[in-house]
């Protein structure tokens, strides 16, 4: 990225964020937490797809939470505020360090609060503080790096996306209250992917939801019928 800064399109910095979420969802799917998703764990082959990597502190979870020992070493600027103080980790800390990692993709490597501490960057994000908009980022995917860093991950991953169309905010406006009630929803990296896809594409669109891989493992999803998802799964069609 710093390599060629100024030169990657944009397309190719989305398609980066799609490749890393795509990795991330299979690791939820099979019950992984990463626990140290950053650019500097990804790799990108000669076909420039994004691979993610470095597995030493990846966990396995059964009921998607692991508290790590008292003392333990972690990468604080790529952290929520439950691991900050609480040392507990889900796939909704996963989540949180995505949007870093979509913000140094964006910011074409730069170090995230580059100029703070650790001491620092724990202070400003217990106060409320979020990295700032990189300047290669629209406000729409702004938004979306922006809600990867909401402190209530129900609120944050299934709300309304500004670069919706009116259609699709009314379907996920069903599909955010009806998973509020789940004690294991589907992977928050289902809608995130589909949001990349769609930027690149330029637009999102029922259409685009259906084309995509993602389709068919929705609506076999056995926790999305348990929802009573059948109306969105009409709206979309």
């Amino acid at each position: 990225l710093k390599n060629r800064f100024r030169t990657n399109t944009i397309s190719w910095l989305l398609s980066m964020c799609q490749d890393v979420c795509e990795g991330m969802d299979y690791l939820e799917v099979h019950s992984f937490i990463h626990r140290d998703l950053a650019a500097r764990n990804c790799l990108v082959n000669e076909h420039k797809v994004v691979k993610v990597s470095d597995f030493g502190m990846t966990r396995y979870v059964l009921d998607n939470q692991y508290t790590s020992n008292h003392g333990a070493k972690f990468p604080v600027k790529w952290s929520p505020p439950e691991v900050l103080h609480y040392s507990k980790y889900s796939s909704k800390s996963d989540v949180w360090s995505f949007g870093v990692v979509m913000w140094e993709i964006f910011s074409e490597g730069r170090t995230p609060f580059e100029n703070r501490s650790n001491l620092e960057v724990v202070n400003d994000i217990t106060s409320g503080i979020r990295l700032y908009r990189p300047q290669r980022a629209s406000q729409p995917l702004y938004a979306i790096m922006y809600r990867c860093w909401h402190e209530v991950l129900n609120t944050l991953v299934f709300r309304l996306f500004p670069v919706c169309t009116p259609e699709v905010n009314h379907c996920f406006t069903l599909y955010s209250f009806s998973f509020s009630s789940l004690s294991i929803p589907p992977s928050p990296f289902l809608l995130l992917r589909w949001c990349c896809r769609g930027l690149r594409v330029g637009h999102l669109s029922p259409s685009c939801w259906r084309k995509s891989e993602n389709w068919q493992r929705i609506q076999n999803n056995t926790y999305a019928r348990t929802a009573g998802l059948q109306t969105v799964f009409l709206l979309l069609s």
